[in-house]
């Protein structure tokens, strides 16, 4: 994808190891170019090797197992892997598989607060050269079953695609009472220390 050459200055783009619709459009709303090639990996059997709960570490070895994936597949350049995982009540919950898991998640987050961890890892050539997790603290309304109804009707088949079955940038918005920590990071992407590491490394602009 083209990005702003006033701003963009390595020689090849970056390759995002991620089909997430958010994270492209926050790496070209940055003015980062970038390639797109998913990881193809059986994330739930990676996750269920590591053997713990702690969101912050399942979102980073996802990330990096994603991005050196595709490093292995792209020499020389610089590959970009995210992951992010939602902790409540001491577990991790998962992508629903369809809209009654989702509804089964988001009536258990009901009234209720979880934290969203989501980590960006740099890998070039196999070699990790940046990574950063962050998390945010989340806190949904006691909607009513109807309005829940009508959410999960209204959103469709989305309500997949995201950890606890909402998009914040969508009508997932409207779940929520209180929300603290960085936008970014709640769409899967810690923006800011990405693009501090690419100016330090002289893909960006100083």
């Amino acid at each position: 994808m083209a990005a702003s050459k006033s701003l963009w200055r390595a020689a090849q783009p970056l390759v995002l190891a991620s089909q997430s619709r958010a994270r492209r459009e926050l790496l070209a709303g940055a003015g980062i170019a970038f390639d797109i090639e998913p990881a193809d990996l059986d994330e739930r059997a990676i996750e269920q090797s590591l053997g713990t709960h702690d969101g912050a570490a399942v979102a980073m070895a996802l990330a990096l197992a994603k991005a050196k994936f595709v490093s292995g597949r792209r020499p020389d350049r610089l590959v970009v892997g995210a992951d992010q995982t939602l902790n409540f009540d001491a577990e991790s919950l998962g992508k629903p598989t369809d809209r009654e898991a989702a509804r089964k998640q988001l009536l258990a987050l009901r009234g209720a607060t979880h934290h969203l961890h989501s980590a960006v890892v740099v890998v070039q050539n196999g070699e990790t050269l940046f990574h950063h997790v962050d998390s945010a603290r989340l806190t949904m309304r006691a909607f009513s079953e109807s309005f829940l109804d009508a959410y999960l009707e209204a959103a469709g088949d989305v309500v997949t695609s995201s950890v606890g079955g909402y998009q914040l940038e969508g009508l997932g918005v409207q779940l929520f009472e209180r929300i603290d920590g960085d936008h970014t990071t709640i769409l899967g992407l810690p923006l800011l220390p990405l693009v501090a590491f690419l100016r330090r490394h002289g893909s960006l602009l100083e």
